[in-house]
């Protein structure tokens, strides 16, 4: 989009320009300006707000520049940006406020906007074509506001003179006074005549450069929006060579953008699918390697079982060999290995348990993960087709 900025340095050019010129000139136009001061004023200050209003129209497409640039620029599944700061705009933000991935829009969509935003650049450009008009208005009331004082002291004048046989140097003095009234009516008429025409000149050149780069705007979102347009292949058709009515046009773009929608809620279900499968094998893998492990406790436990069960017999030997006589001293010593091997196998016992714990929290954590994966894999399925 072409920066309105550019047109706004042509007029500030421009308006240097002039300035130098009534520079120049300053001594012939006070004296001009002072002839009606305050029609002149009135003129000049409708000038004034003439130039403010311009300048302001073409300020006020910036935002609306930097609002399309955002949307063209966004990403294909974020939101419009804001449209707060928008106004001539307002209606196509509106109307695509919604809008998601890749623009497509009817021709006759298309069109309304652009209608829509072409009658708001004309609706802003009536107020400025009405100052010219008033500048030019104030002119030519100026104009015929001279000429009626210059009527009337030419009258005045006339009346005034008394043809005798005196002195003609007073008679031409009498003239010469008779003529300030019509010289001061002429100066008004051509003054504000000046005043009005170069002002509607000015202001014009300024309305010009405003219609420009509205215009280029205009354009440039024209051809924007018809690389967006999507152009039917009139292959339907109702009765000989009857389009299609615009109701079922309109029926057929929703039901591609419910398609697309779909098409975007079936991607992201199957990503979420993808996932929970991962997430499933990864458990299945752990719960795999559980089953390793308690299968491997079970072996070990069991053969503690039969440890256990020789170690008895063992032990009824030895109570059988502790009460002989002959073996005192034996017993003593056996004591004491005894001792030793009942702390072992008491340690053994308690390491045990602490592992059984360990195993059956580990067990719960795993089975607490793998419920909550299914119920995620199942609230992430698309609804099913009815």
């Amino acid at each position: 989009m072409t920066n309105p900025l550019i047109y706004l340095a042509r007029m500030l050019v421009f308006l240097a320009a002039v300035g130098g010129l009534a520079y120049v000139l300053r001594v012939d136009l006070l004296r001009v300006f002072l002839n009606t001061p305050i029609l002149n004023g009135v003129i000049l200050g409708v000038l004034v707000i003439g130039i403010l209003l311009v300048m302001r129209q073409v300020l006020a497409l910036r935002p609306e520049i930097a609002w399309l640039r955002a949307f063209r620029n966004r990403a294909a599944d974020a939101p419009a940006p804001d449209s707060n700061s928008v106004d001539l705009l307002a209606p196509m933000a509106a109307m695509l406020r919604e809008k998601q991935g890749k623009l497509s829009l009817s021709p006759m969509a298309t069109r309304g906007m652009l209608d829509g935003i072409a009658s708001r650049l004309d609706e802003r450009r009536e107020l400025t074509r009405y100052t010219i008009g008033l500048l030019i208005f104030l002119g030519l009331l100026g104009t015929f506001w001279g000429l009626l004082e210059t009527i009337g002291a030419v009258a005045d004048a006339i009346g005034g003179l008394k043809v005798t046989s005196g002195d003609a140097l007073q008679m031409f003095d009498t003239l010469k006074a008779g003529i300030q009234g019509p010289m001061k009516g002429m100066a008004t008429a051509f003054g504000a005549s000046l005043f009005g025409l170069s002002g509607s000149l000015v202001l014009g050149f300024l309305e010009l450069q405003a219609s420009q780069a509205q215009g280029r705007f205009h354009n440039e979102l024209d051809e924007w929006l018809s690389g967006a347009t999507r152009v039917s292949g009139g292959s339907l058709q109702i009765e000989g060579d009857q389009a299609v009515p615009a109701y079922v046009e309109a029926l057929l773009e929703r039901t591609a953008d419910g398609l697309d929608d779909l098409g975007r809620t079936l991607k992201r279900s199957e990503e979420n699918r993808a996932d929970a499968q991962a997430a499933n094998a990864m458990l299945v893998d752990r719960m795999g390697t559980l089953t390793e492990t308690m299968r491997a406790q079970q072996m070990l436990l069991a053969k503690l079982a039969e440890n256990s069960v020789e170690l008895r017999a063992t032990l009824h030997k030895l109570a059988d060999a502790v009460g002989s006589p002959a073996a005192s001293a034996e017993t003593e010593a056996m004591r004491g290995h005894l001792r030793n091997m009942e702390a072992y196998l008491a340690r053994l016992l308690e390491e045990t348990g602490r592992s059984r714990s360990a195993l059956a929290d580990e067990l719960r954590g795993e089975f607490k993960l793998l419920a909550r994966t299914i119920a995620s894999s199942r609230a992430g399925d698309p609804p099913a087709p009815r």
